[in-house]
């Protein structure tokens, strides 16, 4: 099939876009601005550029489908990078795009945790592109909603673990843990969202369907920090608990000069956790639990 992929050079989409070219799809990558990132002209994409906000129905002309996997963590108002714009909007803009080509099939990566009532704006817009997709009226589309995901980054360093790993547990001899640490994740491999992301456009079994992509593994995050740490080849660090309100007072003193925002510190003290039933058997995925073996690219890129 061919197919349209947005958010193809972060984290997630480099391995949604080498499932796509290994299951032998033909990919069009839209980015934003700047030349053909590393690895896509050899890899024979079609690389397009567009605002994800702007007018998209052109290149969804001839696609068999869409995924659609521009997210942001963190915003930059001034640059008009808010959680409003680019989950909502910009979900709304692709689902427009998608219906007025007549692209049957759409994927969205969303997040686990996204909900109504959530406590936080990055929770409440990612439901609001949800339900884009959800009344969209498109004749296939399922929602993912990844949690905790690890994985190689690459030399760029955005995913969870290489982030603690070199702000936090290789500087410190002793480990700050937000709150009580015993609220819970189940981390995911990158390569298990990659390839439910591309079994989603062709499996009946997921149309309709929004599907939490957790693994089967629940930790809380003071074990989370030792499977960390070992996968450094260090012993487990003493650690030491920080009150979350103490924590938010820190916020407020120093703006912005923390690595976590306060949305961010919120989900965190919320776990990150769902029934991983659906998704085990919906995909047929490689499995890649949660340890040191697979926590090795650690040393790679520290």
């Amino acid at each position: 099939m061919r197919i349209l992929l947005t958010g193809g050079t972060g984290f997630v989409g480099r391995y949604v876009l080498s499932e796509l070219l290994a299951q032998g799809h033909e990919v069009r990558a839209l980015i934003r601005r700047g030349g053909v990132p590393e690895g896509f002209e050899s890899r024979n994409v079609e690389v397009v550029r567009a605002d994800i906000n702007g007018v998209l129905v052109r290149f969804m002309q001839g696609m068999d489908g869409v995924v659609h996997l521009v997210g942001i963590i963190k915003e930059v108002p001034r640059q008009k990078v808010t959680f409003e714009i680019l989950h909502t909007q910009a979900t709304q803009n692709v689902v427009n795009a998608a219906k007025a080509a007549g692209v049957p099939r759409l994927v969205f990566v969303s997040a686990n945790g996204a909900s109504e009532q959530g406590a936080t704006r990055y929770q409440t817009t990612k439901w609001a592109a949800e339900e884009a997709v959800r009344k969209s009226g498109l004749e296939q589309w399922c929602i993912l909603r990844p949690g905790l995901i690890f994985g190689d980054p690459g030399m760029e360093r955005e995913e969870f673990c290489t982030v603690l790993a070199s702000n936090l547990i290789k500087p410190l001899p002793i480990l700050p843990v937000f709150g009580d640490g015993l609220y819970q994740m189940q981390p995911i491999a990158v390569e298990e969202v990659a390839q439910s992301v591309v079994q989603a456009l062709t499996r009946p079994d997921a149309h309709a369907q929004t599907i939490a992509a957790v693994g089967r593994r629940r930790l809380t995050y003071i074990e989370l920090l030792d499977v960390v740490t070992r996968a450094l080849s260090n012993n487990p660090r003493p650690k030491i608990k920080v009150p979350a309100s103490f924590i938010r007072a820190g916020m407020r003193l120093a703006g912005g000069m923390l690595p976590i925002t306060p949305d961010q510190l919120t989900m965190l003290l919320e776990g990150n956790v769902a029934d991983e039933t659906a998704f085990y058997e919906t995909f047929s995925v490689t499995e890649r639990p949660f340890d040191e073996e697979n926590l090795a690219y650690l040393h790679l890129r520290l």
